[in-house]
């Protein structure tokens, strides 16, 4: 088995698949395990969205000393704890990277390497990606870029900025009005010149306590909190919350956007999103960072919104940024939060679209398995809620199926299903769908279907439980021995 990344979808797709008695390698081309949340892509203030409760595996829990919302560097700090317990060490190749995976005639993959000692190719008989939906930053192709070079300004991804002192006294222009890109602006305020926010459009955000009180975990990260979003269909308690076109559900949902409104004080900074609240489940639930409004209510944050930057260039000498409607911006830094460019540069072109759409989405059965290409499968390709439990759960399954723990429908089945969901998911989120991978707010119906075909789903009153609890990764934890113990047989 051979295993691109060593994030949380790697290193849990090793614990379970060597778990399984399969012989594993795990690629990663940095110098240490945590992907997104390795010490090369952290940025300044980087926090978990998720409380530690929830953000993590299910055999392992996070420290207790972790406070409620772990930094970057204690999230990386967890996996290496992670690799420690399960003895996951030797399976890893550290500051390697994959740079071509070629299927070979008689099955597998060929997977060439390269390190500091040279290349490396490397058979396997079955090859998972888990690199990540986050794979390359983007960053808008601005013109006048080198003219604002030329006079000593300065384009950054969001994730290269990993000290303060590379904005310290500067002018800095953060686009974006995702988490990182508020995340960001409240560390760089505190020691930039100026700090101005670009917001394309501005998204609805949920304070981490309602009223100072109520955690938000308990209204997002439970199967009711899921259940005020109509899924595609509607069983048990969803029938009540969505009888009479989602009554009740709305109200729920209404309600807690009014009180998020109020709390953040959104009218009277001018800063209230178009649409409802509801679109806070559109693409991602962003949580506002603490001090982001403070900061704009108090002058150290400015925020320019509904608008874009239209040229980097220079006046009288100094780097300026121009948004469409003339306002001039000094910008000594520009630190882009505008998200990611989903690629997979190892793979051969043909093979890709042999798994992908005309529009570039993945056509992913079960978010898992790239439908027409054998010796293949995508673990952790899901934006999710519980990302860490959802690229386990993928793990288990691609650990059943080449057990023959369970069996796929046929391709033109999966094909019809795959390409269903496809337009609904662009509907539902107005084409922010990530390239088929965004399954938020609909994590734990991911995760129900997913383990339904193995047939070890967490029982009913477990799920109870997740009705008014947070879900708790360590409900899953009996999974893996569960499926070791049917695949010995």
């Amino acid at each position: 088995m051979g295993i691109v990344g060593a994030g949380f979808a790697g290193l849990s797709s090793a614990r379970v698949l060597s778990a399984l008695g399969h012989d594993v390698t795990v690629w990663e081309k940095t110098p240490d395990v945590g992907g997104v949340w390795s010490a090369t892509r952290r940025y300044p203030g980087l926090k978990t969205q998720n409380n530690k409760g929830t953000y993590a595996l299910s055999e392992l829990p996070m420290p207790k000393d972790y406070p409620e919302w772990p930094s970057g560097a204690q999230v990386q700090s967890y996996l290496e704890q992670y690799v420690a317990e399960f003895g996951l060490a030797p399976h890893l190749r550290l500051s390697t990277e994959v740079v071509a995976a070629e299927p070979t005639p008689g099955g597998g993959w060929d997977v060439t390497t390269a390190a500091e000692e040279g290349t490396l190719t490397t058979h396997v008989d079955h090859l998972v990606l888990a690199s990540g939906i986050f794979s390359r930053p983007f960053v808008p192709p601005w013109a006048g870029r080198d003219v604002f070079e030329k006079v000593g300004g300065e384009v950054l991804p969001a994730g290269d900025l990993h000290s303060l002192d590379q904005v310290a006294g500067k002018d800095a222009v953060i686009v974006g009005y995702g988490k990182s890109a508020c995340d960001i602006t409240v560390e760089v305020a505190t020691v930039a010149a100026s700090t101005t926010v670009v917001a394309r459009e501005l998204l609805w955000k949920l304070p981490r306590k309602l009223q100072g009180v109520l955690n938000y975990k308990f209204l997002m990260l439970t199967r009711m909190g899921e259940g005020l979003f109509r899924y595609r269909s509607v069983n048990g308690m969803e029938k009540v919350l969505h009888a009479r076109n989602s009554m009740l559900a709305n109200q729920m949902v209404g309600s807690v956007g009014g009180v998020s409104t109020r709390q953040l004080k959104l009218e009277k900074l001018g800063l209230v999103p178009l649409g409802t609240f509801a679109d806070i489940a559109r693409s991602t639930v962003s949580l506002a960072t603490e001090g982001f409004f403070e900061g704009v209510a108090d002058g150290r944050i400015t925020v320019h919104r509904d608008t874009v930057i239209t040229r980097l260039g220079e006046r009288d000498g100094t780097p300026i940024a121009e948004l469409v409607d003339g306002t001039v911006i000094p910008a000594d830094v520009v630190l882009a939060a505008t998200g990611w460019t989903q690629e997979i540069p190892f793979l051969p072109d043909d093979v890709v679209a042999r798994f992908t759409t005309e529009q570039g989405d993945y056509l992913l059965h079960r978010q898992i398995h790239p439908i027409g290409v054998e010796d293949l499968s995508f673990a952790g390709y899901n934006s999710s809620f519980f990302s860490p439990l959802s690229a386990e759960v993928s793990a288990l399954w691609i650990g059943s199926y080449l057990g023959g723990g369970h069996t796929l429908p046929d391709e033109a089945t999966m094909r019809a299903e795959a390409e269903e969901t496809l337009d609904w998911m662009r509907e539902r989120t107005r084409g922010q769908h990530a390239r088929g991978t965004n399954i938020i707010p609909f994590s734990v119906h991911n995760i129900d279907e997913t383990l339904d075909d193995l047939g070890l789903n967490v029982g009913k009153a477990t799920k109870a439980k997740q009705w008014l609890l947070p879900l708790d990764p360590s409900d899953y934890a009996g999974v893996l021995g569960r499926l070791r113990a049917r695949l010995a047989r």
